[in-house]
């Protein structure tokens, strides 16, 4: 079985401190959520998992079945069995999307599939994540709505059967039917025994998805770890408790403590307040 272990992991963004020593386990087969307020790391942490240069460790260990995988290259880290659905997937001009996907697909075999092989999959994999095939032919996310960017991506995760998928906000911006084509190809994986890493502001996905565990990050580190029941009480009751229970005050981007308002409100689901979000 795949584990992915995180270790005091420490990760800078342009000279400023964003991770502060994260420890988190995610096993194949299983689903975690990770959750916590705007800003606190979410994102930096999947993107210096899977290497984004941006993104500088300075301290810690990420390894994948025992691997450094930090002495890899984001290709290698692919080609291992992880997989990062992004949050704001790039246009890329020039690029076909049917070209793309058969190197990527390619880059994960010893041989190179057949032509018959790799179109057979690609239709399939574009009728399941309700794409127009037509799409294929069209340069990398260029000019794609934004839940057509979101499908894209978990058709990219459909095709490649990532052993661990890291999905970052994968369902925002999507309405209710894409929600749902997302979410089956989430169980799907699921089924086939993957583990994931999801990070979501939304509690309608994790109803359909059911983590088997939740971790909350706060000012760069994973503060709490337990059951689905911790994606519940944040739902309900926002992050307050975090504060009152375990006295950890919540800061800001910047480093300044959040207000009341800002503490209270919930990673898990949009809140509406006078009309607005």
């Amino acid at each position: 079985m795949s584990q992915l272990v995180i270790e005091n992991l420490e990760v800078a963004v342009k000279g400023q401190a964003i991770l502060k020593g994260v420890n988190l386990a995610v096993n194949e087969g299983e689903t975690v959520a990770l959750l916590g307020p705007n800003g606190h790391g979410k994102s930096t942490l999947l993107a210096a998992i899977m290497g984004n240069p941006a993104y500088s460790v300075t301290g810690g260990s990420i390894k994948f079945d025992g691997k450094d995988i930090l002495q890899m290259t984001p290709d290698l880290r692919s080609k291992a069995g992880l997989f990062l659905a992004m949050q704001y997937p790039s246009e890329i001009a020039g690029l076909n999307s049917a070209d793309f996907l058969k190197a990527a697909m390619n880059a994960h075999r010893e041989k190179p599939m057949s032509l018959f092989e790799f179109y057979n999959s690609l239709q399939n994999a574009y009728k399941d994540m309700g794409i127009p095939f037509e799409m294929s032919k069209r340069n990398l996310n260029e000019g794609f709505s934004g839940g057509e960017k979101k499908r894209n991506e978990m058709l990219q995760m459909r095709l490649l059967s990532p052993r661990i998928a890291m999905l970052d906000e994968i369902d925002s911006g999507l309405d209710v039917d894409a929600m749902q084509i997302v979410a089956k190809a989430i169980e799907k994986e699921q089924r086939r025994g993957a583990g994931f890493l999801v990070v979501s502001h939304y509690a309608r996905l994790y109803g359909i998805i059911k983590p088997t565990r939740a971790a909350v990050l706060i000012n760069g580190r994973v503060v709490v770890e337990g059951g689905p029941d911790i994606i519940a009480k944040i739902d309900t009751q926002g992050y307050e408790w975090i504060k009152e229970e375990l006295g950890i005050e919540i800061e800001k981007e910047e480093g300044k403590p959040m207000n009341t308002v800002s503490i209270g409100v919930c990673a898990t689901k949009a809140r509406v307040d006078d009309g607005k979000k």
